[in-house]
């Protein structure tokens, strides 16, 4: 599973990035501190990219926000034995510092974030559940997965001769154009534990790496070449997306207060042949204007952002670590094409994405050991296709809806098409859980952006839904913007699935939406940004 926030825009230029600038204008999904990002954006790429040329500019800002969330089950989950309806499943606070300097021809990005959370009745509920069945492992001191502190970001950024900009430091690198879900943008990986995908930044996600980035400006082809190096000196948490598999609020139904990770079981394994993060990796990508379309051509070597099991019973390569197996994270290839545009004529602007990824691994066996350890059976690898379309439209709401301003729309179709697929491969769609994956897998998603007040109100409507008719998820919510500081945010999360496996249950039908059964949830997230 990898979801990405339905607020983010590849910002392009040209007559296509303006139709899009002007289309995402709406605030779907603001960052809470969009508005000072955004200055530093601006200041950060006017100095790389040589500014006025002034080597004698000094300067020195720090921003950021304070935050608090406080979430409320708005199910009962079958795991506890209270009935945990209404309970609160997250009371946390978080605040980022965002210091930026210029000193002569550098500019310099140092961004911290201490985050803490109050051990609620439910928290405390799961971790007695993880100490019952799984002592020893995460799952038993929760806490330890909520409150952290780490410097998420800190690079230099420097232009040593015209055309040519170098940003060297841990950062985030963002390729592609899809919202939801990931097919080119995979250079980061995500950090859903604490959250899961909802989160509505993905920055506030995604997790930064150590590397060397250098862009060349080539304006006499309208476009850039980009080139990145990672040295391989993360820490092995930074890479790949990382999940709740320690049996807290976000595991999957029906393993919360079930510790995959308990001592004896599985393990994470960072050094395995063919997955070990400190190898080195990096990739290519050429962005472009070509009349009124913007497009980009990309090569990237990473490791697959989803972890699969080395199982102990077939294990690929070396032998696991763990009595079952190890979560290993296998280096793959991907080529990937984006191409965006205006089209006047139905007064939109139509996005899509194509990525072939080369060796996506894959566990197998979904009956494996009667059912009870699905995808345990080995590791396949297959050549992947994956296709995005998206449209983004600005409608004219105001006299229906009473809307202060025209309104964003936007619909994408998401699929990932297995090749050379045979059903005797016997490919699990989600490890533990048994579903056999299917050569297409399709969803689509929708997203309409409302304005109130000059945009002091704005409401918004987010859902997914599974093609193939196993699920999907409904996410209303509001935001209040109080001057230029104060942001609220109500939501509710709603997710929808047409199997969900029970606590105890043996049985090879939940997918995706079917592991978020009974774990919708009520939001209220305050912000002071500064």
């Amino acid at each position: 599973m990898t979801l990405n926030s339905w607020g983010e825009r590849r910002m392009k230029s040209g007559a296509a990035g303006l139709a899009l600038m002007l289309l995402a204008a709406a605030p779907n999904a603001l960052a809470a501190d969009a508005e000072e990002a955004g200055a530093t954006a601006a200041a950060s790429a006017e100095s790389a990219d040589g500014g006025d040329g002034n080597s004698d500019d000094y300067s020195f800002r720090l921003g950021g926000y304070a935050r608090t969330w406080a979430s409320f089950n708005l199910q009962n989950p079958p795991e506890t034995s209270r009935n945990d309806r209404f309970s609160p499943s997250m009371l946390r606070a978080a605040l980022l510092l965002n210091a930026d300097a210029k000193t002569g021809p550098v500019t310099w990005k140092v961004v911290g974030r201490a985050e803490g959370e109050y051990k609620t009745r439910y928290l405390k509920d799961l971790e007695q559940l993880n100490r019952a069945n799984s002592p020893g492992g995460p799952g038993s001191r929760l806490m330890d997965q909520y409150d952290r502190a780490d410097l998420r970001e800190y690079y230099m950024e420097f232009a040593p001769v015209e055309r040519v900009n170098f940003r060297i430091g841990k950062q985030q690198v963002v390729w592609g154009e899809t919202d939801f879900f990931r097919a080119l943008d995979l250079v980061n990986g995500f950090d859903y534990r604490w959250r899961s995908f909802l989160e509505r930044e993905g920055d506030e996600l995604r997790k930064p790496l150590f590397l060397v980035k250098a862009k060349v400006n080539v304006p006499e082809a309208d476009g850039s070449l980009q080139l990145l190096y990672r040295p391989g000196i993360d820490r092995n948490r930074d890479i790949g997306n990382s999940f709740d598999l320690y049996g807290g609020r976000w595991a999957g139904q029906p393993y919360k207060g079930v510790d995959f990770l308990a001592p004896g079981a599985l393990n994470y394994n960072y050094r395995h042949p063919g997955a070990n993060v400190s190898d080195q990796t990096g990739g290519v990508r050429w962005e472009g204007i070509a009349g009124p379309v913007n497009y980009s051509l990309a090569y990237l070597k990473t490791f697959n952002n989803d972890p699969v099991v080395n199982s102990a019973f077939a294990p690929s390569g070396a032998a696991p670590t763990g009595a079952l197996g190890d979560f290993i994270f296998p280096k793959i290839d991907l080529f990937g094409a984006t191409v965006s545009g205006y089209v006047p004529a139905i007064d939109s602007v139509l996005s899509t994405e194509l990525v072939y990824t080369r060796n996506a691994p894959y566990n197998i066996g979904t009956n494996f050991f009667g059912g009870a350890l699905p995808g345990f059976g080995g590791i396949i690898k297959k050549d992947v296709v994956t296709t995005m379309f998206r449209i983004d439209k600005s409608l004219n709401l105001t006299k229906l809806l009473g809307t202060s301003r025209p309104s964003f729309f936007s619909v994408q179709v998401f699929d990932k098409w297995i090749q050379n697929y045979k059903r005797s491969d016997d490919i699990v769609n989600l490890v533990g859980y048994g579903a056999a994956a299917r050569e297409h897998s399709t969803i689509a998603t929708v997203i309409l952006g409302l304005n109130y007040r000059n945009d002091k109100i704005n409401p918004q409507l987010a859902a997914g839904v599974d093609l193939q008719g196993r699920g999907g998820f409904l996410i209303p919510s509001v935001e209040f913007v109080y001057g230029d500081h104060w942001r609220l945010v109500l939501e509710a999360d709603l997710f929808f699935a047409k199997n969900k496996r029970q606590p105890g249950q043996v049985e090879g039908s939940t997918r995706l939406f079917g592991t978020f059964a009974n774990n919708s949830q009520f939001l209220a997230r305050l912000t002071r940004q500064f």
